[in-house]
């Protein structure tokens, strides 16, 4: 497996260290619907949050292969990456945009665990994936921005110190293309909380620390502007890219701890005086599953590659969050039918980790506005909105 064969020493080091936090930790989480604190304060101090921060600035300065490395293992693990994920893929807005005084200022606490980056604000409840149309706005008031609307399935914020903020510095309709006028803002929420800020949990399928945002004369210093003003699309993308390859590497870890799970409950459960995994009925379905999985991971290295190398990587990225996604979901599906009753039950892990992997069908972009990307913009089909 060649993908097996990246950053083999880190690798072993996140399975080491997840082995502190088993099955029961994970499943009283989630039980109380509870954030992972101390296994994401044991990642920061290990390093592993800040492995794309340069070193000037406190982190290890790898390439996000390495950060996949991470997510990958704690997926693999029986782990959820999705508590931290982000304080890596928003490094691809920061690092590529920010100015050196932003840099300085925020990257160095990042990397020891002083502040957390963990909240990326983007979706609204009016816009969806359609970006363009958001309608959450920054009107430059003197030294400040002061920004007015609403966010939804925002992860993390309640337990995050900064957030990327999306918002529209110009109407849609004065811009000679819908993707201009958009401007990105770093919001400290340590400040913003209760200050023109107020934070909604929402109650989900998966234990994912999601939320609802309103800002209502939320003031934000202009020195917080992240790039150009009018050019935050431009600036966010850099992160959409590194969100879905680290997802997707995700989605390979979480396929490849169902899959073994499958093959050793096949090899261990015995119904009609044999292993069940001696019946092809059995064995062909999770050796389809092994195989789907290995050759997402084949994309989601390529999509690393290019994005590493400064190359673009768009296509690769959607291509292989969606292809990992799917080998995912296939694996899981596998898993629950291997163990058939035990599947459900809590204390075999399978059905946490089958709610938890299915949300990456539908976030961080849906797997049909995916297939109209690669069909429009590879293809070269006309656009259908």
């Amino acid at each position: 497996m060649a993908a097996e064969k990246t950053y083999p020493e880190i690798r072993d080091a996140v399975v080491k260290l997840c082995s502190q936090f088993p099955g029961e930790y994970w499943r009283r989480l989630d039980s109380d619907k509870a954030y992972p604190t101390e296994f994401v304060q044991a990642l920061t101090e290990a390093g592993y949050l800040s492995v794309l921060i340069p070193e000037e600035y406190g982190g290890s300065g790898l390439p996000l292969s390495a950060a996949c490395a991470v997510l990958e293992e704690i997926q693999r693990s029986g782990g959820n990456g999705g508590a931290c994920h982000a304080q890596m893929y928003t490094m691809g807005t920061m690092l590529r945009h920010g100015s050196e005084e932003q840099k300085n200022t925020y990257l160095p606490a990042i990397a020891d665990g002083s502040l957390r980056l963990q909240a990326f604000g983007v979706t609204e409840p009016s816009s969806g994936t359609d970006t363009s149309r958001i309608r959450t706005t920054a009107v430059r008031d003197g030294d400040d921005y002061v920004v007015n609307g609403q966010k939804v399935w925002i992860s993390r914020t309640q337990h995050s110190d900064l957030m990327i903020l999306l918002v529209r510095t110009t109407p849609r309709d004065e811009c000679a293309k819908h993707t201009d006028g958009m401007s990105v803002l770093l919001v400290d929420m340590r400040d913003a909380l209760g200050n023109g800020l107020t934070i909604k949990p929402i109650d989900t399928l998966m234990n994912h620390a999601t939320t609802e945002l309103f800002f209502d004369d939320l003031r934000v210093p202009a020195q917080n502007l992240i790039g150009e003003e009018g050019r935050g699309f431009r600036c966010i993308l850099d992160g959409m890219n590194a969100e879905r390859i680290l997802i997707a590497a995700e989605c390979i870890g979480d396929a490849r701890w169902f899959t073994e799970k499958s093959a050793q409950y096949a090899r261990d459960r015995e119904v009609f005086g044999r292993p069940i995994g001696q019946n092809q009925g059995i064995q062909f379905p999770i050796a389809r599953a092994h195989i789907q999985t290995e050759a997402a991971a084949l994309m989601v290295e390529r999509a690393a590659d290019l994005y590493d190398a400064g190359k673009p990587a768009g296509a690769e990225a959607n291509m292989a969050k969606l292809l990992a996604s799917e080998a995912s979901w296939a694996a899981a599906d596998q898993c629950i039918q291997t163990h058939g009753g035990y599947g459900f039950a809590t204390e075999y892990d399978v059905e946490r980790k089958f709610r938890e992997t299915r949300l990456y069908q539908v976030a961080p972009v849906s797997t049909n506005l995916i297939l109209s990307f690669v069909a429009t913009q590879e293809l070269g089909m006309p656009r259908s909105f």
